[in-house]
């Protein structure tokens, strides 16, 4: 795994530190390879038994998962899975807790800004966002502990680099990067969107390639956790982007009507309810300006897997607290769109190559990867 990048607000790390990460990077390196083998299990053991019991296959991944729930290998992978998980989590958390007040100190230091931090401390959080620490992150994305808390920016940061591996490039950013370089740039190089929304930012991973891909641009990121983006703002200026937070919830914001030429999120889609969904589709709809571009940004839906496959990657749904992650996947996308507003004809699912990080420093690209899958993003992409 290639090192990160060690901007100035990204938590640093001590020997033991670095090496228990280490260790449980590997560890779920390892257990990844493992989980492949459920596959044999299912094809001699549960499925047989299935077929045996109801006279044909399984035809879903709920009926795989019943037909798997209790076999002992996939149980035993299942917890090391889960327990690696939160294993993960923990070598970070101890990090952060370290040198937070300096991590604040560093965040407060923006004195002479390239863009702005705004907060709403009556932003009400979503139930369905406090009801559960999303993916194990203890604190899941809104906790708020201080005045000056940077806390669950500089877990997210450190966290999602190690969950995947390094897979996202040294700055998290290929989701947002290969958006732009692989798509956006590639099929419409006439588009040049001068005001870009990211709705559901985080720490700006995937923000700041809008403002390298589109300098000329006014680029916007939101989200609910005020920690996050007082991360965010800081690691955005200490990599010399300009960019406009703001603390609001994705499925009604203050910007006005046809304010943006292009609304983008990356992996938001799955973390929020259904009827989110739909909220943020519209709200979609609401800041575009005629002739404007919406592209959600996703990892494959069920409708591109075999059931076989389904099962296996709504592991995450069942077991690593993601409660929308089966439901967002089992969309018809181009529907909820078009009763969001978009026209049927304006309206379309993709893919995009990934690995833009790698293509930069003419590496090629990955041949497949965990996260993304198959070497591609998914994309649903609408115009208004």
């Amino acid at each position: 795994m290639n090192p990160q990048f060690r901007h100035p607000i990204l938590p640093e790390t001590t020997h033991d530190e670095l090496a228990r990460q280490n260790f449980v990077t590997s560890l779920k390196k390892h257990v990844f390879s493992l989980s492949a083998k459920n596959q044999g299990v299912y094809e001699t053991r549960a499925k047989p038994r299935f077929e045996q019991e109801h006279q044909r296959s399984p035809e879903t991944r709920y009926e795989i998962q019943e037909a798997m729930k209790d076999e002992p290998y996939y149980r035993w992978v299942s917890a090391l899975k889960r327990m690696g998980q939160e294993l993960m989590w923990d070598s970070v958390l101890s990090s952060v807790e370290r040198q937070l007040p300096e991590l604040r100190d560093r965040a407060k230091g923006v004195t002479q800004p390239l863009g702005s931090l705004t907060l709403n401390p009556d932003l009400v959080i979503p139930t369905y966002q406090q009801a559960v620490d999303i993916h194990c992150m203890p604190g899941s994305y809104h906790s708020d502990l201080s005045a000056d808390d940077v806390a669950a920016g500089a877990l997210y940061d450190r966290g999602v680099y190690l969950y995947v591996r390094g897979m996202l490039g040294p700055l998290n950013d290929d989701m947002g990067r290969s958006a732009v370089q692989n798509f956006l740039k590639r099929e419409y190089p006439d588009f040049h969107p001068r005001h870009i929304l990211d709705m559901g930012c985080t720490v700006g991973h995937s923000t700041l390639p809008y403002v390298e891909g589109y300098p000329e641009a006014e680029v916007h990121g939101i989200d609910i956790g005020a920690s996050l983006l007082r991360y965010a703002h800081a690691r955005a200026e200490a990599l010399g982007n300009r960019v406009h937070f703001s603390q609001q919830n994705a499925e009604k914001t203050n910007f006005a009507d046809e304010s943006f030429d292009l609304v983008v999120s990356h992996i938001l889609l799955h973390e929020i309810p259904v009827p989110a969904l739909r909220n943020v589709f519209r709200e979609s709809y609401r800041l575009l300006k005629p002739g404007g571009m919406m592209v959600h940004i996703e990892a494959p839906l069920y409708c591109h897997m075999d059931s076989y496959r389904a099962f296996a990657f709504d592991w995450e749904t069942v077991n690593n607290n993601e409660p929308f992650w089966g439901a967002f996947r089992d969309l018809d996308l181009k529907a909820e769109a078009t009763q969001a507003g978009f026209k049927p004809d304006q309206v379309l699912e993709t893919f995009a190559p990934n690995g833009a990080w790698l293509q930069a420093q003419g590496n090629g690209t990955p041949k497949s990867q965990e996260f993304g899958g198959r070497g591609t993003w998914f994309m649903l992409v609408a115009w208004k």
